[in-house]
């Protein structure tokens, strides 16, 4: 129920009609409550007869209102029609799981929602507006406040602007995406050593259990499907982790200790959906970033610029992990074992981070380069082993392409220089790549 109730609160948090629809509703609030205020007679004579409040009768009224309705609705199918023609933009350019970087953002939410609020108030208002001959009533302050939602609507649209020319910008999309790495990996990394998994033969005489569902593992209660394999003598090996695909009628988990409910406690702790989420899906948010540089690196598109600057980031998210441990997947309760979920290695995320963006730039020379330094970069950081050997084995198939794919020697011997570096900053650390740039 946890992760159901997690999932839900996720799925809320990135749609796109929760907030402009909470604006319409405040809109008809506010309008209620001002005319309640101008209808109770509490408002002084001296405010009601000045400059600051509307002082006009109930024709000028509907004629204002009229203008302020028509015209925000009309402005809002604008904004609409702008923010599908970015969308249309971004899917072509920086792949169509991007978009959601743009549905979710709060400044397209809050213009949309401005304008459809603004037209919800000054409709609700005008319904009680009353000329000479149906009984005079004008609502001095409510038809003042709609004028300033009018201009406050006019100044949200020049932002609007500005915003979208700036959220179309690709290395702004970048650094959202970026932003999003850095904290999927801040809500999973630790200082604390993990705890090592079982071996292989702690599951030996381990019983299967199949998911009939089928979908994309969105949200995972390790916790409390920890506590139940305590309270019921059992150990759980998930076969999957958040973002996996589960299969319907395949193994989604091992029991140590068969237990009959089991299947249902699996189940609570487990959400699914059609997509894959983001929410503290550290690789998913790495192959989003990604698929910008593998995209910019199409002959169609053809941006190396825009490549180097995901490799960029991309170094930047391993340099944070330096001197942190990954979580092992393994929870223990009561010095036992009670939950293994496949872990995320530092090989495998490096793998997920280089393995395409190498295989696509096999043909350029600056991405290539770019690819080396980033990789030198983090190993000047990384201390752990086994971590550095990784970024080795990366550099080497980097060299390995560069020497199948460049044919001009004098570029070939610029890889060759920024692969040396990175081996001499490996054995010798940061001192051993001193003058070794020549671009």
């Amino acid at each position: 129920m946890t992760a159901r109730l997690r999932k839900l609160i996720n799925q809320l948090g990135e749609t796109f009609w929760l907030l402009p629809g909470g604006m319409v509703l405040g809109g008809i609030l506010l309008a209620f409550a001002l005319l309640g205020i101008d209808q109770s007679g509490r408002l002084p004579a001296w405010l009601t007869d000045s400059h600051w409040l509307y002082n006009g009768g109930g024709t000028g009224a509907r004629t204002l209102l009229g203008a302020i309705a028509s015209s925000t609705i009309g402005v809002a199918g604008t904004v609409f029609s702008i923010t599908i023609a970015a969308l249309s933009l971004a899917a072509g350019q920086m792949g169509p799981r991007l978009l959601r970087n743009f549905t979710r953002d709060r400044g397209v939410q809050i213009t949309l929602g401005a304008y459809l609020g603004t037209f919800s108030y000054a409709l609700m208002v005008l319904r009680s507006v009353r000329t000479q001959e149906e009984g005079p009533f004008t609502p001095h302050l409510a038809l003042t406040v709609g004028i300033l939602l009018a201009f406050a609507c006019v100044g949200t649209l020049v932002y609007f602007v500005a915003h979208m020319a700036n959220r179309i910008n690709v290395d702004t999309v970048v650094e959202l995406v970026s932003d999003d790495i850095r904290h999927a990996m801040n809500a999973v990394v630790t200082d604390k050593a993990q705890p090592a998994p079982p071996p292989a033969m702690f599951w030996a005489d381990a019983v299967p259990v199949v998911d009939t569902r089928r979908g994309y593992l969105q949200q995972l209660d390790e916790a409390g499907l920890a506590n139940w394999a305590a309270k019921n003598g059992t150990a759980i090996r998930l076969l999957v982790r958040r973002g996996d695909y589960v299969f319907p009628g395949a193994p989604i988990a091992l029991l140590s200790v068969q237990v009959p409910e089991a299947e249902d406690a699996i189940r609570n702790a487990t959400a699914l959906g059609a997509t894959r989420g983001s929410g503290g899906d550290a690789e998913y948010a790495v192959r989003q970033l990604v698929e910008v540089a593998v995209r910019a690196l199409s002959p169609g598109i053809n941006d190396p610029h825009t490549a180097m600057s995901v490799l960029d980031r991309l170094g930047a998210a391993l340099c944070d992990l330096a001197g942190t441990h990954l979580p092992s997947g393994v929870t223990m309760r009561d010095d036992a074992v009670a939950l293994v979920v496949p872990n995320v290695s530092y090989r495998s995320l490096v793998n997920v981070m280089f393995h395409m963006i190498r295989q696509n730039a096999a043909g350029s020379t600056a991405v290539m380069i770019r690819l080396l330094d980033v990789l030198t970069a983090v190993a000047a950081c990384e201390s752990d082993k086994d971590r550095r050997a990784a970024l080795l084995d990366h550099a080497n198939m980097v060299w390995l392409d560069a020497q199948r794919n460049i044919a001009n020697s004098s570029d070939l011997a610029d890889v060759g220089r920024r692969h040396d570096t990175l081996r001499r900053t490996l054995a010798h650390g940061a001192l051993g790549a001193i003058g070794a740039r020549s671009l």
